[in-house]
């Protein structure tokens, strides 16, 4: 952000020079990271990290160097003399119909204004911040926001039809004219604000084209007021659009600056647009109740997590600097941050402030101490084997982000451990994180599955259709008990598509298919140690019907594995089937078998026998082979799966599953006829318990 050097000595009272500046700034967290010049000033180039947004303006600029520099703020602010409107008549100029999105909004009339060009001061003071001037009473709106952070817009009052302001969600149908001339459609999700017709301005983004201030404006309705930040941001990723209000509105305004920042316009309007000062109305449906954050001792906590050593005088003393207020209870004391700072809520929060105003160089290094060697956890055993699996099948491991857009709440289910059922709507049950890095990502991921799949997506729009990718991380959801840290549930998830690759051949082989990927997510199972799980058909919203299975064990549900749906595919124009598998890393270590015990390799040769069998098409292969196992013979060491075939000769009902039967003794050499005994009582198992037939 670029702050004016001779602005700021307006604001503070200061005797150092550009470059002393910068590094007083720099020296408490606020990198300063260039300096050039304007017509007589100097423009610093601050890095404002998205926490401080109390640092978006000149006043912002000035608290933190007067904290830096222990030198006082210059009042610049007088009170405008303005007649406040009777009780009976605020109701009907200005009503606020949302009061959870609209926590404060006031109006001033100013009467008899004279639109023109801004003195040049002004104009200058403007575009050396990269910003163009508009005319004085646009220019001074955007010129109060960069002193004191607060946006504010300006109405043509004779242009409000009946002339009353209504703060109320957009209807179904309504649109606007904002002032970049661009026609936007609006919803109910969106505030606006209204006269007794139609939105005027889309509250905290943008105003309206119809209702804007010209040549011919004569009177203004200044609004200047305070939105809800997660309304503000909703809306503007909606619609698309940001711009400097709603950029300071999503990180949070000054709530007690409203007032200040209205009647320091006012006093500028008035002086260079010649106007006069009318009614003003100020509506606070919801009353401020400053945070309080309890430290029972802030030194021994400032000690403990940071290493320094504060005293408690001096803590207070850093912390009165920056405007916090301490008072005392009977077991601790209770430090309230001031109105503009939105980012100290907690004692780590003013241990994090202390420490920065007490210097980071004065942090000393300190070797950490020596431990003896550590026990390796057994997830991250297990997950070595499975990874050390994956790699051999041929997939590449990827690491997504654990953010991700809300779009996909309702798109795909996570997994009964992570997400349990409740009588919670899903959305209520899912981290939410108020202020995002990453546009539009403000969930914490309950499943892996959306960042693989943009992976997918991204490799696809690089021309490549074969991929296999796995990943293993944390899925997150709300905790049980309000306030706790967010449960969170080690994942393993992959994803599949393409063709097989033939090791030698210039083409490829068959395509991937439902088949691949459960026999993928039995072996990581087995080399997770798990085995005996089933899996069976299941229905979920992320998965084709039909195409999908749940993997549980010993009755627990800990997977699942299918087909991307037709309409999670459809719209990320995937135009060739995808496969994906979720399992519960966390699940599978709390029913890991007994470690492997040791078995020679066999000495005597297998029999091998293929049978086809006609089943229902929604007959699971699983019944075979659990059939097979209650004929109880020891010497058929294997059942698997080998093909499954629909078409000719098979009723529109049927298909065709063949399967391989593997015969072995230990001890000897098994003849035809030992071979033909038992596998005719394998088959007559099958046959009896999975009503099955052979096909000839």
């Amino acid at each position: 952000m670029n702050i004016s050097y001779n602005w700021l000595k307006e604001i503070v009272d200061i005797e150092l020079s550009p470059e002393e500046t910068a590094k007083a700034l720099t020296r408490v967290g606020l990198a300063v990271e260039g300096i050039h010049g304007h017509k007589g000033d100097h423009v610093l180039d601050i890095d404002i990290t998205s926490n401080r947004s109390d640092c978006l303006s000149h006043l912002g600029i000035a608290r933190e160097l007067g904290a830096a520099t222990g030198r006082p703020l210059i009042s610049r602010t007088g009170s405008a003399a303005t007649v406040p409107l009777p009780s009976v008549l605020a109701g009907d100029t200005v009503r606020i119909e949302a009061p959870d999105l609209c926590h404060r909004f006031t109006a001033r009339l100013i009467r008899n204004v004279s639109i023109g060009p801004s003195p040049s001061w002004l104009v200058d003071r403007l575009e050396s911040l990269g910003e163009r001037s508009i005319n004085n009473v646009a220019d001074i709106t955007n010129y109060v926001m960069l002193e004191l952070g607060q946006p504010m817009h300006a109405f043509d009052l004779d242009k409000l039809q009946g002339q009353r302001i209504v703060v109320r969600p957009a209807r179904p149908g309504e649109s606007i004219k904002t002032l970049d001339e661009v026609d936007r459609e609006l919803d109910e999700s969106i505030l606006a604000v209204c006269d007794t017709e139609k939105p005027v301005a889309i509250a905290g983004i943008m105003g309206g084209f119809d209702s804007g201030i010209t040549a011919e404006t004569r009177n203004v309705l200044l609004e200047v007021a305070y939105f809800d930040r997660d309304s503000i941001r909703a809306a503007s990723r909606k619609l698309k659009l940001s711009t400097e209000a709603s950029y300071r509105f999503e990180r949070g305004v000054d709530i007690l600056n409203v007032v200040t920042a209205s009647e320091r316009a006012a006093q500028l309007i008035c002086d260079l647009a010649g106007g006069e000062e009318a009614e003003f109305l100020d509506m606070f449906p919801r009353a401020y109740m400053p945070p309080e954050v309890r430290s029972a001792n802030i030194s021994a906590a400032t000690q403990r997590l940071s290493g320094v050593q504060v005293s408690s005088e001096r803590c207070d003393v850093l912390l009165a600097s920056i405007g916090v207020e301490r008072t005392e209870s009977n077991d601790a004391a209770i430090y309230s941050p001031p109105s503009w700072r939105h980012d100290i809520a907690i004692e780590e929060d003013l241990v994090e402030e202390i420490v920065r105003l007490n210097g980071y160089e004065n942090i000393e290094s300190v070797l950490p101490p020596a431990f003896g060697a550590g026990e390796h956890l057994r997830s991250e055993t297990i997950l070595r084997r499975v990874r050390s699996v994956l790699e051999g099948f041929g997939f590449s491991e990827a690491i997504t982000y654990s953010f991700i857009d809300e779009k996909y709440d309702s798109r795909f289910q996570p997994l009964p451990s992570v997400l349990p059922i409740s009588d919670l709507p899903e959305p209520e049950r899912l981290v939410t994180l108020r202020d995002s890095v990453i546009e539009g990502a403000v969930r914490m991921r309950p499943t892996l599955l959306p960042g693989l799949l943009e992976a997918v997506r991204h490799n696809f729009n690089q021309s490549e259709r074969n991929i296999l990718l796995f990943e293993s991380g944390k899925a997150f959801a709300k905790a049980d008990t309000p306030g706790e840290a967010p449960a969170e549930r080690l994942l393993l998830s992959f994803v599949m598509t393409g063709s097989m690759p033939l090791e030698g051949r210039a083409s490829l082989g068959r395509a991937y298919d439902l088949y691949d990927a459960i026999g993928i997510a039995e072996a990581v199972l087995e080399a997770a140690g798990v085995t005996g799980c089933i899996f069976r058909p299941v229905e979920l919203v992320h998965l084709r019907s039909g195409r999908a299975a749940k993997i549980a064990k010993d009755g627990v549900e800990i997977g699942s594995v299918g087909q991307l749906a037709d309409a999670l595919a459809d719209e990320s124009k995937f135009r060739q089937p995808v496969f994906v598998c979720e399992i519960d890393l966390d699940g599978l270590i709390s029913r890991e078998n007994s470690p492997p015990a040791y078995r020679p390799l066999p000495r005597f040769p297998s029999v091998v026998r293929d049978v086809s069998f006609v089943v229902k098409r929604q007959q699971r292969y699983a019944d075979i082979e659990a059939a097979a196992k209650m004929a109880g013979q020891a010497i058929c060491r294997s059942v698997k799966f080998v093909d499954d075939f629909v078409g000719s000769g098979l009723a529109e009902d049927e298909r065709s599953l063949t399967v391989r039967f593997e015969y072995r003794s230990d001890d000897r050499t098994l003849t035809e006829d030992e071979v033909e005994v038992i596998h005719q009582a394998v088959l007559a198992s099958i046959i009896q318990n999975a009503q099955v037939t052979m096909r000839m």
